[in-house]
């Protein structure tokens, strides 16, 4: 069997654990999927600091290097919406009304700057942690504090669905998961709390993700 390799350039640890581990068990037979995290500095060596999200002028150079590998049939992303620099294409002023129809403003603007078919790009609406808010009481129970449900619950119906949680900085996924449990670790509990959801719970309630698991999935057809 021949293998269709995607390289997904993903915005940290936490994301390359939940490719790996989660995004990838969902895939057609054959496809393989290659997370790389986003290199915030690189030295004349070739080695890496690694983490977070670096203005868009390294990001384009890491897009690009991993359009120059042949051998895959597409590149991709997976960051985070949330925080994202001013330098992307289009995010200073992204065109739409709703949460959705702004990020994918954005999407479309990469994909414009980068100008390859084979590209994708996809950002995480607001951040990796909506996901988690697809099943509440996962969550709780991974945390082992049932006392939390109610509260994780109210967040959730609070919005159509996980990824409008906004994002402000007190108000963002993340946040909100801090501010009941202040022991969260994303490393820590971002592939624990998605491995038990598991991706068809995601891709019922979020629909962003679900576009782009799609997009995934139809590379596995030749």
């Amino acid at each position: 069997m021949s293998f269709r390799k995607i390289l997904i350039l993903v915005e940290g640890q936490t994301e390359e654990s939940f490719v790996k581990s989660v995004l990838a068990a969902s895939m057609p037979e054959g496809l393989y999927l290659q997370p790389v995290i986003v290199a915030t500095k690189r030295v004349n060596s070739g080695g890496k600091f690694k983490g977070g999200v670096p203005g868009y002028p390294k990001v384009r150079g890491e897009v690009m290097r991993l359009l120059a590998d042949s051998s895959a049939v597409a590149v991709t992303t997976m960051l985070d919406y949330y925080a994202l620099p001013d330098s992307f294409p289009g995010r200073s002023q992204p065109l739409g009304i709703t949460a959705c129809a702004k990020v994918s403003h954005v999407e479309a603007a990469w994909f414009a700057d980068i100008g390859d078919e084979r590209f994708r790009a996809y950002l995480s609406l607001h951040e990796f942690e909506a996901l988690l808010f697809s099943e509440t009481a996962t969550i709780a129970d991974a945390f082992a504090k049932p006392e939390l449900a109610l509260g994780l619950a109210n967040i959730r119906s609070s919005f159509p669905t996980p990824e409008e949680i906004n994002d402000g900085p007190e108000t963002a996924p993340s946040a909100r998961l801090e501010t009941l449990y202040p022991r969260y670790n994303k490393p820590l509990f971002g592939t624990l709390v998605a491995q038990r959801i598991g991706i068809e719970k995601m891709v019922k309630e979020c629909p962003h993700f679900a576009g782009w698991v799609g997009f995934l999935k139809s590379l596995g057809s030749g």
